[in-house]
C-alpha cells in the first residue's frame, strides 16, 4: 500500500487517457503533463501511460507501507523522503515506513509520481484515470483524501541504483493552428490572438484555462449547431476573453473554435500557474506533425537512455 497523508490540494490517479469513448460523452482525461507522466514511469520501469499520481501544487505527503522504487517528475518540487532531500526527475528507493513529502513547487504546477509495478486498481473503458466529473476510475471516482490507502502492483523490474534524466522544458509559448471560426473575428482581433500577451486567471482546472486579455470581437457570426471539441480546443465565448479546453473538458460545445493548440504543446499548459503569461504561436498541421515526431523522438531518447542505464 501507498499511504496519503497528507493528499494536498488537488491529487488523482490519471493514466494516458480514456480514447474511444467520446461519442458516448465520456471524455478523454488522463494526466495533463504526459510527458511528466511517461517519464516518470519510464524511470520505474513501468508502461509509459500507467496510471501515477498527479499532484497539484504539491503539500502532500505520502508514506509506503511496502518498499519499492519510485520516480517523481514534472513541477519543481522540494522533496523530501524520510527526512532527506531528493530530486525531481529521479528514480529512487523507498523502504517501507518512509514518508515522501513534497512542499510547494518553485516552478511548474503540477508533480507526477510513479511507483514500480504502478496502482492495482480497476481499469475502467481501456483507462485506470479518474473522470472526476463523472465520478468513476481512479480510487472512488475522486481526488484523493487524506487516510486513502492506495494498492500497488507486482513490480516488474528491479533495479540495482538511483538515476535522473532531463525532462522536457516547459514554458509560456504554445503553438496554436488556426481554428473553423477564425476567419470571423475581425482583422485586428486576429492579430490580436498572435501579437497580444494572455493571463492565465485563477479560474483553471483539469477542465480548461480561462484567460485574460484583449477582448476578441467577430465581424460576423455565424449559427453554430453544437460540435465535437478536444483537449486543446480554443473557444471564444461571448466575454471574448478565450478559454482553452484541458483533459476533464465535455466532449461537444456552441462557442466558436478561434483555434487548436497543438497535442505536444499541452503540456506546457499543465504547468502555467495563475497570473503567469500565455503568448499563442501560429502553427500549420504540418508543422504540428514535425513538432509531434520531434517531441516523441526526445521521449525515445530518454526511454532509452533508462534502460540503458538500469
Amino acid at each position: 500500500m501507498l499511504k496519503v497523508v497528507k493528499a494536498g490540494l488537488a491529487s488523482s490517479l490519471q493514466d494516458g487517457g480514456r480514447f474511444g469513448f467520446a461519442q458516448y460523452g465520456v471524455g478523454r482525461g488522463g494526466a495533463l503533463d504526459r510527458p511528466a507522466m511517461q517519464t516518470a514511469n519510464m524511470l520505474v520501469g513501468n508502461d509509459k501511460n500507467r496510471a501515477v499520481i498527479e499532484i497539484t501544487q504539491g503539500n502532500a505527503i505520502f508514506r509506503f507501507e511496502q518498499s519499492c522504487w519510485f520516480a517523481l517528475t514534472g513541477a519543481g518540487c522540494q522533496s523530501l523522503l524520510a527526512g532527506k532531500s531528493i530530486e525531481t526527475g529521479w528514480r529512487y528507493f523507498a523502504q517501507a515506513g518512509q514518508t515522501l513529502q513534497l512542499q510547494s513547487p518553485l516552478r511548474g504546477m503540477r508533480s507526477y509520481l510513479a511507483v514500480s509495478g504502478g496502482f492495482d486498481i480497476p481499469t475502467v473503458m481501456g483507462s485506470q484515470s479518474t473522470d472526476l466529473m463523472a465520478r468513476f476510475g481512479g480510487f472512488k471516482g475522486r481526488f484523493l483524501q487524506n487516510g486513502d490507502s492506495l494498492p500497488l502492483g507486482p513490480a516488474s523490474r528491479q533495479f540495482e541504483r538511483s538515476v535522473g534524466v532531463r525532462q522536457l522544458l516547459w514554458g509560456n509559448r504554445v503553438r496554436v493552428i488556426p481554428g473553423p471560426e477564425f476567419t470571423q473575428l475581425t482583422a485586428e482581433s486576429q492579430q490580436a490572438l498572435w501579437r497580444t500577451g494572455w493571463t492565465l486567471t485563477p479560474q483553471n482546472n483539469r477542465m480548461g484555462h480561462r484567460l485574460q486579455g484583449r477582448v476578441l470581437k467577430f465581424s460576423h457570426r455565424d449559427e453554430l449547431l453544437s460540435h465535437g471539441v478536444l483537449p486543446g480546443t480554443l473557444q471564444l465565448p461571448p466575454s471574448g476573453q478565450p478559454v482553452i479546453l484541458l483533459a476533464d473538458a465535455q466532449t461537444t460545445g456552441g462557442y466558436a473554435r478561434i483555434g487548436q493548440v497543438i497535442e505536444c504543446d499541452l503540456y506546457h499548459l499543465a504547468q502555467l500557474r495563475p497570473r503567469e503569461p500565455l503568448h499563442f504561436i501560429y502553427c500549420t498541421l504540418a508543422q504540428a506533425r514535425e513538432a509531434t515526431l520531434a517531441q516523441q523522438q526526445v521521449l525515445n531518447m530518454i526511454e532509452w537512455g533508462v534502460t540503458r542505464q538500469s
